[in-house]
């Protein structure tokens, strides 16, 4: 089944309806969008490394150790925190219906970005008092931390302010008079939501997986098959994702119904073909993840287990799975 090059058409994505505030407005919040959930990345990788030396220290029985890494680390896990809700927040300008839903929205995740950058700036100015921190530049885990966490609190608690001043003064004289995509219509919302937020993390770890892969991982010594499958997965693992939300999510309605069957087809054949290729890698190089994917991320390979990036190879394939079965109803549907 041979996607048709008419759901390429840009005037699938910005119609020509739209004026020119509305083209800037759309492009704007979609590029944002992109670079926030890059940075999301980054911070959930951090994230995921600072958490593997907490439990690594809990495993090796130094639960003091574990306790001071864990209060060090706090401004990391709150970066994280802040960049996704500004995914979030960016997301809001989508999904609601109505620009009193949409502006409410907005204020929500506005005032969480100010709770969480006033609460990581507020703890590391106390911690260097403390002596939770030597200095400003420790050097560790990032050149300098935790610097950079007050570099990323002052951003997000802007990106706060202003979102509240928007929707409180600006909104009035610039709305954001982009059309929604419209309500998630479904009786299971609270399941779809969960599952939409399991499956952009999966897509996050992926994301930064296969970027920090491409200067990890050794392609000599025995590891190059396996060291492809993996980069592989993961590009399948957030492609899924970006596929969904900056195309299937951007076009319109009417073309939906026609698209979402033969995406959903070639997303299950890229998925099955990273799942296959995984697994036969993983049979030749039994010892793969423990000496090349540990150098990752530790978490994700400790003693072989292996159970993140298996997280990462089903996702996608479920999630296409998933596409598959309701781009066949709506196709039925149609007829």
């Amino acid at each position: 089944m041979v996607i048709n090059m008419k759901y390429f058409d840009k005037e699938n994505f910005i119609p020509s309806t739209f004026d020119k505030k509305q083209k800037i407005q759309s492009l704007i919040v979609t590029v944002l969008l992109g670079i926030f959930f890059l940075f999301s990345s980054f911070t959930f990788f951090n994230f995921l490394y600072c958490f593997a030396d907490i439990v690594g220290s809990i495993v090796s029985g130094s639960p003091d150790v574990a306790a001071k890494d864990m209060l060090r680390s706090l401004p990391i896990f709150l970066s994280f925190f802040m960049s996704f809700w500004t995914v979030l927040l960016l997301h809001a300008f989508f999904r609601n219906v109505s620009e009193e839903r949409r502006a409410r929205s907005q204020r929500k995740n506005g005032i969480a970005l100010i709770v969480f950058a006033g609460v990581t700036l507020v703890y590391i100015f106390v911690g260097r008092m403390i002596g939770t921190y030597e200095t400003f530049a420790e050097g560790s885990p990032s050149l300098i931390y935790p610097l950079d966490a007050i570099i990323y609190a002052l951003v997000y608690l802007g990106i706060g302010i202003f979102t509240l001043i928007y929707t409180k003064s600006l909104h009035e004289k610039l709305p954001y008079i982009v059309p929604a995509r419209g309500p998630i219509v479904t009786r299971a919302r609270g399941i779809y939501c969960v599952g939409m937020t399991l499956w952009s993390l999966v897509a996050l770890f992926s994301l930064s997986g296969f970027l920090f892969g491409l200067f990890v991982i050794d392609f000599k010594h025995g590891y190059l098959f396996f060291s492809i499958s993996l980069l592989f997965v993961y590009l399948v693992g957030f492609m899924t994702l970006l596929v969904w939300e900056f195309y299937y999510n951007q076009i319109k309605e009417e073309k939906k119904k026609e698209l979402l069957l033969p995406l959903s087809i070639v997303g299950l054949c890229a998925s099955g073909l990273a799942m296959i290729l995984y697994f036969v890698s993983l049979a030749l190089n039994i010892d793969g993840p423990s000496n090349m994917g540990f150098g990752i991320l530790p978490i994700a390979f400790t003693a072989s287990v292996n159970m993140a990036t298996l997280v990462v190879v089903i996702t996608p394939f479920v999630a296409c799975l998933i596409a598959f079965i309701k781009g066949m109803v709506m196709r039925k549907q149609v007829k």
